[in-house]
């Protein structure tokens, strides 16, 4: 019987620091928002962010779909020539890349470079008590170190899918036109005729939100580190693994929400 008891307890006390993590970052969330429409705006530490994110992050993720576009045609052609269904390769790719595998990727490759950066970048400010200075200087530090990141964030993402999305179709074009021996004429007609501004749309839109949420995680175990060093470690990684997770998470929601009906 105590043991039943001690394992509900634990249970218990897990479920009450989960929902006591959500508000407390549901707050940080809105607070942030609501600098954004508040004057002043800092547009150059926005504009730092979003070259961070859509600049440097570029790179891996183009490698990221251009591998992944070449990769699932492979696959896709394998399964199908089992059913004499090979014609199916390029719309197969163009849909999945667009509405799937592009936004997905492509978040977790920022979540891995952007969010770590954010909560390295925020955490050593805060066990420095360089966000301390930032109060004492009457400048709020959810404005100016929170703010221009979330909202860099949810609109530079939608632009690295946008290229993924590309790239990926390209990838997928290489392998079936040097590899598979497709006509190029006919893969691109075959994947013009079946892809629909829909698709890129809802691909783009799950974009915004991933991009918010890396953005918010960083930020948030960030400015929320302690302990020195060994706390900044701790937020970088927590940073990493809590949006990968909420990546995977919302991609599902978000699918069955709005994309599935």
């Amino acid at each position: 019987m105590d043991l039943l008891l001690d394992a509900l307890a634990a249970i218990g006390r897990a479920v009450l620091r989960i929902c006591r993590t959500t508000g407390a970052v549901t707050l940080f969330a809105l607070e942030a928002l609501s600098h954004l429409v508040r004057p002043p705006f800092y547009g150059r530490l926005f504009g730092r962010a979003f070259v961070e994110i859509a600049y440097f992050s570029l790179p891996v993720v183009a490698l990221t779909a251009v591998f992944t576009g070449m990769v699932l045609a492979l696959q896709s052609y394998t399964g199908f020539s089992r059913f004499n269904a090979e014609g199916a390769v390029a719309n197969v790719v163009v849909l999945s890349i667009t509405r799937e595998l592009g936004p997905v990727l492509a978040g977790l490759m920022v979540a891995g470079r952007i969010g770590a950066s954010f909560a390295a970048e925020i955490g050593t400010m805060r066990v420095t008590d360089q966000i301390d200075a930032l109060t004492t200087l009457s400048t709020n530090p959810m404005k100016y170190l929170v703010a221009p990141r979330l909202l860099a964030g949810t609109i530079a993402l939608p632009l690295l899918v946008l290229v993924a999305d590309v790239l990926g179709v390209m990838g997928g074009w290489v392998i079936g036109t040097f590899r598979l021996d497709f006509s190029s004429a006919a893969y691109l007609r075959s994947t013009f005729d079946f892809l629909q501004a829909g698709d890129v749309l809802h691909g783009l839109s799950k974009s915004a939100v991933f991009g918010f949420v890396v953005a918010l995680m960083g930020c948030w175990f960030g400015y929320t580190s302690r302990g020195g060093a060994q706390g900044v470690g701790g937020a970088t990684t927590s940073a990493v693994v809590s949006s990968s997770i909420l990546i995977l998470a919302l991609d599902y929601v978000l699918t069955d929400l709005l994309f599935a009906r």
